[in-house]
């Protein structure tokens, strides 16, 4: 994400109105999960499963961190950011530990999972997973409650986050660390910048693609791809955004900001001075999530 950074801090003009003025409304302390095991349940135990998930198509490939206990427990379903390098699996092994599960995947054409890759099949692929778990037969074998279902994404998965939550009315609550509005930079950067952008972010792991197929479709998209157009769909869902030094913040700043004048009122925010792999704040990134989990359960119950 080196370029898309850098492109940020010099494109995107932060409002001086918004620059920073959201207050961090995250607890401080640090949730047991983080740094205990739950107790060994026997019957119950902690465990992987593998996943294959039906999407346009294919199989895509998915994995399924389930919690100790006979549940069924609150999940979580993780969506990684472009390419993906940083698929944020501690945070997963936590919030797990925590008593959540925790779904991932791979988007189709991105690492090993069938297909080619492009951004509006992240969002199919989005709609498909949450078909899956919530599926009877398949929230019984993965002892998942579908009443309690949070989405949450890094950087382009925190995109894939807004715009499935603008359309999902039954998930409990929604989750953007570092997001990138794909809207906001269609919009902004110059097909050649864009290009670069891509380019020189990493496709190794994507298959069927490349920078000007990437950019040219962020740009044909840009209106449709911008996540600040849910604000008046996001006004009722619970909200936990985080934001870093990375650049991205203001796009992050226009949705909250959007969703307050909708009269919104479930957001909660934080930001971290720390880069936008959270690289040096993990602890802090696991503890601000955990917490956002813990209270929100019990409203989240049916």
């Amino acid at each position: 994400m080196k370029t898309i950074l850098a492109l940020a801090a010099l494109i995107l003009v932060t409002p001086p109105a918004l620059a920073r003025a959201i207050p961090a409304a995250i607890p401080a302390a640090i949730p047991a999960a983080i740094y205990t095991d739950p107790v060994h349940d026997a019957a119950h135990p902690a465990r992987m499963q593998v996943l294959h998930l039906p999407s346009g198509g294919v199989a895509i490939n998915g994995i399924a961190y389930l919690a100790a206990g006979a549940g069924p427990h609150p999940t979580v379903v993780l969506f990684h950011g472009l390419p993906g390098n940083e698929k944020n699996l501690d945070l997963a092994q936590a919030i797990r530990r925590a008593g959540w599960n925790v779904v991932t995947l791979n988007y189709r054409g991105s690492w090993g999972s069938p297909g080619v890759y492009r951004f509006a099949q992240n969002l199919g692929d989005a709609d498909t997973v949450l078909a899956y778990v919530r599926d009877p037969a398949n929230s019984k074998a993965l002892q998942i409650d579908p009443q309690r279902l949070v989405i949450a994404g890094h950087s382009m998965g925190g995109w894939v986050t807004a715009m499935t939550a603008g359309h999902d009315r039954g998930l409990a609550g929604a989750i953007m660390i570092s997001a990138a509005n794909l809207g906001a930079i269609g919009k902004q950067y110059p097909r050649q910048a864009a290009i670069r952008l891509w380019t020189d972010n990493g496709l190794e792991a994507l298959a069927g693609t490349s920078g000007e197929i990437m950019a040219d479709e962020i740009i044909a998209n840009a209106a449709a791809f911008d996540f600040v157009s849910q604000s008046t769909a996001l006004a009722g869902t619970p909200l936990l955004v985080l934001t870093s030094d990375d650049g991205l913040a203001p796009q992050s700043d226009a949705l909250v900001a959007a969703i307050h004048a909708a009269h919104g009122r479930k957001v909660t925010t934080g930001h971290a001075a720390t880069d936008h792999g959270w690289s040096d704040s993990r602890i802090k990134l696991e503890s601000d999530v955990i917490a956002w989990l813990s209270a929100l359960v019990p409203a989240a119950r049916k």
